[in-house]
Order: structure tokens, then C-alpha cells, then sequence
């Protein structure tokens, strides 16, 4: 998958075949989109193209009160964007300044003149420009005029992309992974670097891995005890293990959220290591112990779960 930051060499791009949009968590619906976008180019000998922007709208516009909880980085949606098949993606640069470019402008200067589209893949309504002109009925009156077709995505595939997204997030507030995994085709991710803890757990059998997140807008799930897999990125090996999410109660005043997760089967240090982690399952809530003796047989308790778990799934 070729990436082009802005619009310098897009015209290289063969017969673009193009929607617009965030593409959030690159989730079922947003799937469909994309095969009907590689099935549509493929008819005209083109490419698969996604224009996508950067830093999220949001941010820009409502730098103070975003309330941006992303189901992916910009990194990993990407990576999934990359693994269902998509040819091109062209990241435009958000600001104020772009917030103000007009549909009629949006049209002519980007999807004509810098990419020459021949179709465009939109739903009823989507709208773009600072003028919210930009829709389907838009697209369609201007198609002769720019030289393009407009392929309409149909209703229910759009409730369903919108349905996904909502879902997803409750799903991953509940602390339902398996739910959010369904919606999304694969597990949520969480990628970050490995900081400097307490290193209480090592005094109980149980070392931890403190993950930093590399996004502030990355939607952290509910908090307790998940079965997760951890890419260990400078060794590009996987292991299983088990993450806590929350306010470690029984040994802080519960004032800091944080992730740490234990490895299984793995020694070494990893501080300042890049790892991602994938979410399985939620087995337990977090919750507060009367001392570390009994936080300590709770943990080796999860662990069998997970481990059991683990061994089952990997039957399936």
C-alpha cells in the first residue's frame, strides 16, 4: 500500500478510485467499503484509492473539548488499512486553514485536478467542505463538469458503519472485547513503550511491563484482568500473558490509571521497548485485595485461566 502525505505525486495513482473518510477502527463496515472500492477499480484497470486526514478533524476544530477516544492510531490503522487489500491511501493535512476549503474547491483542486477520479464511493450522508455542501446529490451534479461517476453506498451499509462504531466503543467500555473483536475482524490493539513502575510485581512472582500509550486519544477499555498476546517489536516474537487496566487499589491510593502486563514465559528487561498488545478477553474486574498475599493467589489464579484459555483457543 503506497501512503502519500498530501497531494504531491498523486497523480500517479492509475484511474483512482476514491472515498473519503475517517475510517476509524477500519472495523466490518468500513471492510465492505473498501472490497467494493478494490472490486470497483479492478473493472476499470484503476486503483483503490482513500482519502483520509491528519490530526483528526476534532482535534483541530474543537482543540479544547475533542472528547477523541479513537479505536486506532494512526499507525494501526494503517497497518489494517494495509491487510484488507487497499491500494492507495492520500492523508491531507487538517488545519483551520484546509477546515475552510469550500466542496465546490474540495472537488476541483483535490479529486480533479491532483488525482483526476474517475469514481468516487460515498454514502447519502457523508458531507464535506466548510460549507457542508459536499454530499452525494453534490457529487452527482457536478460528475459531468470533474469527469467522474458516483457510486452510492447504500443506506443500510452506512447504519452499519455507524452502528459498528458506536458499538465497539460501548463494547470496549464494558470491558466486552470478544464483542468489539467481532465488529473490528481481529483483536483491539493497545501499542506503546515500555516506562519505568514500581516493580512491585516482581516481589511477588508476577513482573510487569508498564505500557505508556503513544496516543492520548486512544480509548483505553474498561478496567480488569484481560487474556492478551504481546508483540515484543525488537525480536518481532509474540508471547501470551495477562494485563490489568485500572487503579491497582491494593497496593496505591488508586489515584493514576495505569496498563501492566506479565508476560508469560519471558525474561529480560524491556524498558524503553515498543510492544503491542492484543485483547482477548476481559475474565475479571479489577478489585481491591486485603493484602499482597491475596492479590498474589488471585494472580496465579488468572493466570491458569488465561493459560487455559489460551490453550483452548489456539484448538479452534
Amino acid at each position: 500500500m503506497r501512503i502519500f502525505e498530501g497531494l504531491e505525486n498523486v497523480g500517479q495513482i492509475k484511474n483512482p478510485v476514491v472515498t473519503i473518510g475517517t475510517f476509524d477502527g477500519v472495523h466490518i463496515g468500513h471492510q465492505k467499503i473498501i472490497q467494493q472500492l478494490i472490486l470497483e477499480a479492478n473493472k476499470i484497470d484503476g486503483e483503490s484509492v482513500l482519502i483520509t486526514f491528519h490530526p483528526h478533524p476534532r482535534l483541530v476544530l474543537f482543540p479544547d473539548n475533542h472528547n477523541l477516544q479513537l479505536l486506532q492510531t494512526q499507525a494501526e490503522k494503517l497497518q489494517t488499512l494495509a491487510e484488507n487489500g487497499l491500494e492507495n491511501v492520500i492523508i491531507l493535512p487538517f488545519s483551520k486553514e484546509f477546515a475552510q476549503l469550500s466542496a465546490l474547491d474540495f472537488v476541483k483542486t483535490i479529486l480533479y485536478k491532483s488525482l483526476r477520479a474517475r469514481k468516487i464511493i460515498i454514502g447519502y450522508d457523508h458531507q464535506f467542505g466548510n460549507d457542508r455542501k459536499g454530499n452525494i446529490d453534490f457529487l452527482i451534479a457536478h460528475a459531468n463538469d470533474f469527469n467522474y461517476d458516483v457510486i452510492e453506498i447504500p443506506a443500510e451499509e452506512i447504519n452499519e458503519v455507524n452502528v459498528s462504531s458506536t458499538k465497539i466503543r460501548t463494547a470496549l467500555q464494558d470491558g466486552s472485547v470478544e464483542i468489539a473483536n467481532a465488529f473490528l475482524n481481529k483483536p483491539f490493539e493497545l501499542s506503546g513503550t515500555v516506562i519505568k513502575g514500581e516493580q512491585l510485581g516482581r516481589t511477588i512472582g508476577f513482573p510487569t511491563a508498564n505500557l505508556y500509550l503513544n496516543d492520548s486519544t486512544k480509548l483505553i477499555p474498561a478496567n480488569g484482568v484481560y487474556a492478551v498476546s504481546v508483540l515484543l517489536h525488537r525480536d518481532e516474537k509474540r508471547y501470551n500473558g495477562m494485563m490489568n487496566i485500572g487503579f491497582r487499589p491494593t497496593v496505591s491510593e488508586g489515584l493514576k490509571q495505569s496498563i501492566e502486563i506479565n508476560i508469560f514465559d519471558f525474561q529480560g528487561d524491556l524498558y524503553d521497548s515498543n510492544l503491542k498488545v492484543s485483547l482477548y478477553k476481559r475474565i475479571r474486574k479489577e478489585k481491591k485485595f486485603v493484602n499482597l498475599a491475596s492479590l498474589k493467589s488471585q494472580l496465579s489464579k488468572d493466570e491458569a485461566v488465561i493459560r487455559s484459555y489460551f490453550t483452548t483457543f489456539s484448538k479452534h
